[in-house]
């Protein structure tokens, strides 16, 4: 590729809290950081969180480059088909000033200076600057820099394509229906549907028939999908009866939900959980903790348990529903208590997961959509032997800045691993926790 054809990609410090790799995902176009770059990662190398975990990670890969050449000048990456690399110490201000236009010195406006700099410096070249803060992309294209976001990891078209886990089949064979109800399950040939690669799930209908039916690849068999109550709740809709015949399948090991506020993700997987809590060591819960105003749970008062209830209160609501179902003479709400006395359910922060070893255990994964693929790559590396992991959220309700319906580590786990014989996805489209709820969520 002739030099001129050669991008210049200028990363800023979201990006490589987001993928320590980042700069060896550009191919053979160069990469530049600006040394406020490096100052901001200083400031998160300490600590447990991913993203602490990114910070030390890159910091580690730079000393590696910066060991053999000298880093403010462009230096080969590793690999021959890659480009060259430089951190971005001087300015060039001959011209348009970040921190002048926007009358703030601060980092992001040195992060702007450094893109105008490398521009000023390679006119004959494309320079772009790649960021996950949006405010910071609109900055730098009011300043004419070219910016956009990173775009490694993202899944492409998640309103339209995403993986829903299910297939709605209308106008199917009345008889075959018929067959499958009577049989309860037969080869995936004689119903005339495509063997698929992984557990998936049809609703068939006729008319007013319908039969719910999940793909086993393991037997390339169609078996009928029957509707369960565990622990009081039953399902209200067909994606629930098929969510349920997941989550209680203990040979599908990886379970995803998905699916906006009401739809029922959090409740059907504790009860699942509860209804198999004698296959499993612990039930172990869990939801990534995204503090309000910046402030880290270390900032709240008393110990770990009370600093973690604000962020758990949705999982305790949950179980006060399911103990609800029962009568005062029921044992059931008293076992439940017990169990969380004992620690047979347990619930703690994600932030000490890393290095863990979780064997026998139901893992629980709530509001999944605010972790990024790193951290649901840690999770799910985690599992031991006997463990079955479930994550549930709504991939377009992210509540961290970085994070979008395209990048988050739920929808980038559900286009990866569909297809893989361990893993069942569903995808719940009708809200069932009340009319209001529902019309919040179609109206407002």
């Amino acid at each position: 590729m002739r030099k001129k054809d050669r991008k210049i990609f200028v990363l800023d410090t979201s990006v490589i809290l987001y993928d320590h790799s980042a700069i060896d995902c550009f191919d053979e176009h160069d990469v530049a950081i600006p040394i406020q770059v490096l100052e901001e990662l200083d400031t998160f190398k300490k600590g447990n969180d991913t993203i602490n975990y990114e910070a030390r990670e890159f910091i580690r890969h730079l000393d590696g480059i910066a060991a053999r050449d000298v880093i403010t000048e462009w230096a080969p990456l590793n690999g021959p088909t890659k480009g060259k690399f430089k951190v971005v110490a001087k300015h060039d201000l001959n011209g348009v000033d970040a921190t002048k236009v926007f009358q703030d010195g601060k980092n992001d406006h040195q992060i702007l200076n450094a893109a105008l700099t490398l521009q000023r410096q390679n006119k004959d070249r494309k320079v772009v600057l790649v960021t996950k803060d949006v405010a910071l992309r609109v900055k730098a294209k009011s300043l004419n820099i070219n910016a956009e976001d990173y775009l490694t990891g993202k899944v492409k078209d998640v309103q339209d394509k995403l993986y829903t886990g299910r297939t709605v089949q209308e106008d199917f064979d009345e008889s075959l229906i018929d067959q499958l109800f009577e049989k309860g399950s037969l080869p995936v040939k004689d119903l005339g549907i495509k063997s698929q690669k992984g557990n998936h799930f049809f609703i068939l209908k006729h008319k007013k028939k319908s039969i719910l039916a999940k793909y086993d690849p393991r037997t390339d068999q169609v078996d009928r999908v029957e509707k369960h109550n565990v622990f009081g709740i039953s399902p209200k809709n067909a994606e629930q009866a098929l969510a349920m015949s997941a989550l209680l399948d203990p040979e599908i090991k990886l379970v995803t939900l998905q699916g906006a506020a009401g739809t029922g993700k959090t409740l059907l997987a504790l009860a699942c959980a509860l209804e198999q809590r004698r296959l499993y060591r612990q039930i172990y819960v869990t939801r990534p903790v995204v503090p309000l105003s910046n402030k880290d749970i270390g900032y709240l008062p008393g110990d770990i348990q009370s600093k973690l209830d604000p962020y758990m209160q949705p999982l305790w609501d949950n179980l006060k529903l399911i103990k609800g179902n029962f009568e005062k003479h029921d044992s059931t709400p008293k076992r439940i208590d017990e169990m969380l006395e004992n620690e047979k359910i347990a619930i703690a922060p994600l932030a000490y997961i890393r290095g863990r070893s979780l064997s026998n255990i139901f893992f629980i994964v709530d509001e999944a959509q605010n972790l990024t693929p790193l951290e649901v790559k840690t999770v799910i590396s985690r599992a031991g032997e006997g463990t079955k992991i479930v994550f549930t959220g709504d991939v377009h309700q992210i509540d961290t800045p970085y994070l979008d319906s395209e990048s988050n580590g739920l929808s980038y786990l559900i286009d990866k691993a569909k297809g893989d014989p361990l893993f069942a996805h569903i995808t719940l489209e009708k809200g069932e926790r009340s009319p209001l709820a529902n019309l919040a969520n179609e109206l407002l």
